[in-house]
């Protein structure tokens, strides 16, 4: 599995790992061309070689026209999402940035959607972003992880005053994350940089057992007398249980959109559920509640990503009675999951399982494969289903620890 490990001994940045997956290998021509897609001010980034304390880094000098615009989470999705990018660097993308307004949401005791970006919404941050979601798809990356991560020490400007290092919306995005600060002063990794690292890296910790392919380094613009100020990144194989750390447990950023009605067919209510689904919906469901006046009624619940926020809220709208959504943004805790084949004398069926510190604690067979089975052998569905799960378990290389 294609992994890429980021070791953050002197942090990192939205510029530092767009210098270092350059240095890694990403073609910059071919990546300038692509962030053209975007429909933003005419830009321009330069790539240089630079001294970081006997390392051979590369630098990215993002330049954009000066703006005095300060932008809103929905004013950055709309610049991505009305490129011709791929839809992988789109979602990611607006991952990134959606985790950096919660961030600066909760800090500020404000919702998501009025949060006035300042440094992080201005252009050479949605470069970067977008730039770095960009040369991960083109270097194949499967598996993101970092080390442990060194903020820095002393005080940092920022636009709403001087705040300690790190700031709150660097302690906010790295919530979860090992951090450590020694006596190197400076802000050593940015909210840039935290949003990238914190949305994509699975596990933090020391570098997994990989078979190493490339190492790049991206360079930091302050320079350090005997420290290297620069950002690695490792490129490499792993194994599919290579990755380990004492809470292999993956946090998605989700939002939940309910809404209570009690006048409404239950036809058109399955309906709705499956539109949702079909638009991206995690899971829906229903709830029977009592409304006002005694009234037996429904509360619809939808959880979903949140790029997929706007298409589920216009559907609810559109062909529900509602007249308002309630939205409730929620971190889910997973298990590692993964689908694998397994051969059985009558066919080959999927079976999706989950791993807790690397022993397989749940496996399901997709049921349409073994009902099809059980249907051609007139043999019964849970017997089929039991043969499937005994033969994932006598499989040694899957259940090794």
């Amino acid at each position: 599995m294609k992994t890429l490990y980021f070791d953050c001994f002197a942090g990192a940045s939205g510029n530092m790992t767009l210098a270092a997956l350059v240095s890694l290998g990403v073609d910059k021509t071919a990546l300038i061309e692509q962030l053209r897609r975007l429909n933003i001010s005419d830009f321009n980034i330069e790539f240089s070689i630079v001294d970081r304390s006997g390392i051979s880094a590369v630098y990215a000098d993002v330049k954009v026209p000066h703006e005095r615009v300060h932008r809103h989470l929905s004013d950055i999705k709309k610049i991505i999402n009305e490129s011709t990018l791929s839809e992988a660097v789109k979602e990611r993308a607006v991952a990134i940035f959606t985790r950096l307004a919660e961030a600066e949401a909760k800090i500020h005791g404000i919702e998501v959607e009025k949060v006035h970006f300042h440094e992080v919404g201005a252009m050479d941050a949605i470069v970067d972003v977008v730039g770095a979601c960009i040369g991960f798809e083109m270097l194949g990356i499967e598996r993101f992880t970092c080390s442990k991560v060194h903020v820095g020490s002393g005080f940092a400007q920022m636009a709403h005053g001087r705040f300690p290092i790190p700031p709150p919306a660097v302690a906010e995005l790295l919530t979860r994350a090992p951090i450590y600060s020694t006596d190197i002063e400076g802000e050593l990794i940015t909210p840039t940089g935290a949003a990238i690292i914190s949305t994509v890296c699975e596990s933090y910790g020391a570098i997994p057992e990989l078979k190493v392919e490339r190492t790049g380094y991206g360079a930091g613009t302050r320079e350090y007398k005997d420290f290297p100020n620069a950002l690695r990144i490792i490129l490499g194989e792993t194994d599919r249980n290579a990755i380990s750390d004492h809470r292999p447990l993956t946090t998605d950023h989700l939002v939940l959109l309910e809404t209570n009605i009690d006048d409404l067919s239950p036809q058109i209510l399955g309906y709705v559920m499956d539109k949702a689904f079909l638009l991206g919906a995690l899971d829906c469901w229903f709830t029977p509640i009592q409304m006002k006046k005694n009234r037996p009624a429904t509360m619809v619940s939808v959880l979903c990503d949140l790029s997929k926020k706007d298409d589920i809220t216009a559907l609810l709208y559109s062909e529900t009675s509602t007249l308002g959504v309630r939205l409730t943004y929620v971190d889910r805790e997973c298990l590692p999951r993964e689908v694998v084949k397994v051969r059985t004398e009558h066919g080959e069926v999927a079976v999706k399982i989950a791993r807790f510190n690397d022993k397989i604690v749940n496996a399901k067979p997709e049921y349409d494969q073994v009902r099809e089975i059980a249907e051609r052998i007139h043999k019964p569905l849970k017997e089929v289903e039991q043969e499937v799960l005994d033969k994932l378990n006598n499989n040694k290389s899957l259940n090794a620890a």
